[in-house]
């Protein structure tokens, strides 16, 4: 009877479950298609717009873009592509 406590206790806990709508970061950029976003680049060069479409390497299309350089307004722009590997990060719009 010990040994099987001692078993018990040691044995690691199962992982918890995941819950159906956690966010990973394949259906975030699923759910930023074709909604208001802001891709911020390396360089802190930030573009505001609508994400159209994106591939496997994080290359990124634009619509109704807006380029801001240090937080002002510098360019628009009617269609914008954004090369993966300059990409920091991706944020929706609220």
């Amino acid at each position: 009877e010990k040994m099987s406590e001692l078993a018990d206790k040691a044995a690691p806990a199962a992982p918890a479950p995941v819950a159906d709508d956690t966010l990973t970061p394949s259906t975030f950029l699923k759910s930023v298609l074709g909604r208001p976003t802001t891709v911020t680049l390396t360089s802190g060069v930030q573009y505001t717009g609508v994400l159209s479409c994106l591939d496997g390497y994080m290359n990124i299309a634009m619509e109704q873009t807006e380029e801001y350089v240090g937080g002002q307004l510098k360019a628009k722009y009617g269609d914008v592509f954004l090369r993966g590997n300059n990409v920091l990060y991706i944020a929706m719009k609220k």
